[in-house]
């Protein structure tokens, strides 16, 4: 716990100016994070970033991570009329790669590759727009994950009796799952109060309900991911909590929800 701690203020001290500055320096601090999120990914598959795949794969993901404007810019560039051309020409390199190695890389470690860049890439790009749309909408985002995840763990370890789901993630409670969603209410009626953002307090509860209960889901895909692959943390660069992929698990399914509910433009 001590460790966790430590872990959490040293990276709260460097994370925290990046988000209050945005722009340029925000924009590369997070693809830094979506890329070494990808490393993590891959190499629970024993894929190589480094690899032709791996490679192609990091591609994809830098596009989809980009910023639009910025996209546009490396697509006009390279003579195509849109984003969507050079991913799926990123695609088409990776099946025929496939071929030219006589399967030596199959189609299933071909769609892991690429559900990992769109799962990863797009998440942190909502990341992005969000900082882009507004700081106190970047800050809701965090605010909302990190008040369910501390209101989920400290209200589970109180009251939680009866499992979540077990299969997944075995210290997970039902309690703590309501708790977690109550704990990040509270807190988003708080920021309200202080700070006007959203369009009326029920829209704010309704939509930070929905926002706790899809990131607690975010959380559980990325533990049965890792229990699929029997790996206890998605890596070691953040000691006491794992790795990139476990501490933006959550936000990775937010933040595109958020956008997907219009609550920050389209």
């Amino acid at each position: 716990m001590k460790q966790r701690i430590i872990t959490a203020i040293i990276a709260a001290a460097l994370f925290i100016p990046f988000v209050i500055y945005g722009k340029v320096p925000f924009t590369l601090l997070v693809l830094a994070m979506a890329v070494v999120g990808f490393y993590e990914i891959l190499k629970m598959k024993g894929i190589s970033i480094f690899s032709v795949p791996g490679i192609i794969g990091l591609l994809t993901l830098i596009m989809l991570v980009i910023p639009k404007d910025w996209a546009n810019e490396v697509v006009h560039a390279i003579g195509y009329s849109s984003v969507l051309m050079v991913i799926y020409g990123l695609v088409m390199l990776l099946l025929i790669y496939v071929v030219l190695v006589k399967n030596k890389i199959t189609f299933d470690e071909v769609g892991f590759i690429l559900l990992g860049a769109f799962y990863v890439g797009l998440g942190f790009h909502y990341l992005i727009e969000t900082r882009n749309y507004g700081l106190e909408f970047v800050v809701y985002c965090l605010l909302v994950v990190w008040t369910t995840d501390s209101g989920a763990y400290f209200v589970g370890r109180k009251l939680g009796k009866n499992k979540l789901w077990p299969e997944i993630s075995p210290k997970k409670t039902i309690e703590g799952f309501v708790g977690g969603i109550v704990i990040a209410v509270i807190f988003a009626i708080a920021m309200q109060a202080i700070y006007p953002f959203a369009n009326g307090y029920v829209s704010l509860i309704v939509i930070t309900i929905f926002a706790s209960i899809i990131g607690q889901m975010g959380d559980l895909v990325e533990s049965a991911i890792k229990r699929h692959f029997d790996v206890k943390d998605s890596g070691n660069i953040l000691p006491g909590h794992g790795g990139i992929l476990d501490r933006f698990d959550s936000l990775l399914f937010v933040v595109p929800l958020l956008h997907f509910l219009r609550l920050f433009g389209s």
